[in-house]
């Protein structure tokens, strides 16, 4: 497949000769397009409707059709091949019973050598930081309704930040509610409250507390883990499946959440750093969402271009983006525009 096409999110060369002809037009009526294409006025027609069925290209209000941005054009198609594949990939896990398959697999498996029954215990000892984590992943994954978690330390590294990232928005991505107790030495560092703001956006709860926490994870009440020694946690993991001691370590927690404070109410801290943006700063999301050059971004802005480029290379940084495209996606997906 040739590099820099559209075909890469499922655009044929037809359809992509037409929307970059549009682009080189401006706006244009199908005739006019038809001219510059060289082709046909009913193949012309057929492709005009086809990128106006994708979001591509829309009509005007005098009876011609106008381009969509390239920015906002490529992330729609990009969000319509992700939902094609998520609806194809969920298709063939329920005709091919693929769960349901795994499951069995377990079900039938030898019991480890640790395990005294082919059944899960109600109090499962887990050492190791490998296993602790492959516990965490399966019992993350089927969590449908609520998770509990609390972070005694309260500080995160860039690294667990980075790997807990695509983690914790898929849970919310899922609606499963997420509420998460941090240790007080969040409030004072910025690039954990960076990332608690994002989760927050997102929907997450998070409250933070000046008092000692239990470390504790919960998965819809019905499961937990716990430090098989508080005070070292290297010793491993208690995993409680027993629905009487689930439901006192939820109680602790709930205990625990009372006494703790919202995050959004520390020390003036919004929850969105999309509130702190300016109505300038707005603004020149939009135009590097809507618009292809910085000339007519500034323009619309009311900026020079220099002042206009100085604003971007800044927002980029706050987001995080390694361009502008992908700072405006990334600006799009927080809800700052």
């Amino acid at each position: 497949m040739q590099r820099g096409t559209l075909a890469h999110l499922g655009v044929s060369e037809e359809d992509e000769r037409c929307y970059r002809a549009l682009l080189r037009l401006s706006e244009a009526t199908a005739d006019e397009l038809a001219a510059e294409l060289g082709t046909g006025p009913q193949q012309t027609a057929a492709a005009l409707e086809h990128l106006s069925s994708r979001d591509l290209a829309e009509p005007t209000a005098d009876g011609r059709t106008r381009p969509a941005p390239p920015a906002k054009a490529v992330q729609r198609l990009i969000e319509q091949q992700v939902q094609e594949l998520r609806q194809e990939l969920e298709r063939v896990v329920v005709e091919e019973d693929l769960v349901e398959s795994l499951l069995n697999e377990r079900a039938t498996a030898r019991p480890a050598p640790e395990l005294c029954a082919p059944e899960r215990p109600a109090i499962e000892r887990i050492e190791g930081l490998d296993r602790i984590r492959a516990h965490i992943d399966e019992l993350t994954f089927f969590t449908r309704s609520e998770g509990l978690t609390t972070q005694p330390h309260g500080t995160l590294t860039a690294e667990s930040i980075a790997a807990s990232r695509p983690l914790d928005t898929r849970i919310l991505r899922r609606g499963v509610r997420m509420r998460t107790i941090m240790g007080a030495a969040a409030a004072g560092d910025p690039p954990t409250l960076a990332y608690l703001s994002e989760l927050v956006a997102a929907g997450a709860e998070i409250r933070i507390s000046d008092r000692p926490l239990e470390r504790l994870l919960v998965f819809d009440r019905a499961a937990a883990l716990t430090p098989i020694d508080p005070g070292n946690s290297v010793q491993g993991a208690l995993l409680v499946r027993e629905p009487g001691l689930v439901a006192n370590l939820v109680s602790l927690f709930e205990r625990m959440w009372n006494d703790a404070t919202d995050i959004r109410d520390l020390l003036g801290f919004t929850a969105d750093p999309g509130a702190q943006l300016t109505d300038v700063e707005r603004k020149i999301l939009a135009t590097m969402y809507q618009v292809d050059k910085d000339e007519s971004g500034a323009r619309e802005v009311g900026l020079s271009v220099r002042t206009y480029r100085k604003y971007i290379a800044d927002l980029m940084h706050r987001l995080g983006a390694a361009n502008r495209f992908q700072a405006a996606l990334l600006a799009r997906d927080r809800g700052w525009i």
